[in-house]
């Protein structure tokens, strides 16, 4: 099965978190691509977005491998740090917190990003490879003190989904599918086009003007 684009994707989402609709929810997408996704979902759940603005630590002899990740508040280490240098990992937190002031300023402007505080928080993302990410990522969010922590994608390997169901974090998982043969995510949509930060921020705006009418 192949997802037409990141819309369909979003729709056929929507259709397994119906439960959620116009609840006390955020849907929390991970930039880029995660956002046109999230938006699709927000728009048909009715529910306010947001991003969650973390990037991961890349171990450094491999960058992809996530050892960490860091928002502007607050950083979460996987076991794996405890054999990197410590001078690597604080020189590259400081200047990951750098790239999301800026992005920060970009996306956001004079507005503020959305309380968590005792919201139910979806986190979407367009698919999960590894889950490193996300389980450092949903680590952080449980520090915000929200009622409940939902992931949920389109599509992810076998190994990330087990990882996220595991986590004593994450409340509640939804995947569509999780194929065992996952080389990437992009293998599963027909397109799968880089998402830009012209169009995050577009897509922010329009999420922002839908739940003021």
């Amino acid at each position: 099965m192949k997802f037409k684009d990141r819309t369909e994707a979003g729709q056929i989402l929507a259709v397994n978190l119906q439960k959620y609709k116009g609840s006390n929810s955020i849907i929390l997408a991970i930039p880029r691509g995660g956002v046109p996704l999230g938006y699709t979902v927000s728009k048909e759940l009715n529910l306010p977005l947001d991003l969650v603005l973390s990037k991961k630590i890349g171990h450094p002899m491999h960058k992809e491998y996530a050892i960490g990740a860091v928002t502007l508040k607050n950083s979460v280490l996987s076991d794996v740090a405890s054999q990197i240098p410590s001078n690597y990992i604080e020189e590259e937190t400081q200047r990951i917190r750098e790239k999301l002031k800026n992005k920060t300023l970009e996306y956001y402007g004079k507005n503020k990003p959305m309380s968590l505080k005792d919201k139910i928080l979806i986190i979407v993302d367009d698919g999960i490879a590894t889950g490193n990410t996300v389980l450092s990522t949903v680590q952080m969010l449980f520090e915000e003190a929200p009622k409940k922590i939902v992931v949920a994608t389109p599509v992810a390997s076998p190994s990330a989904i087990k990882k996220i169901q595991h986590s004593p974090y994450v409340d509640e998982v939804i995947c569509i599918m999780a194929p065992e043969y996952f080389m990437a995510v992009g293998q599963f949509y027909e397109d799968f086009e880089p998402v830009d930060d012209y169009l995050v921020k577009a897509l922010l705006q329009e999420a922002k003007l839908n739940s003021t009418t």
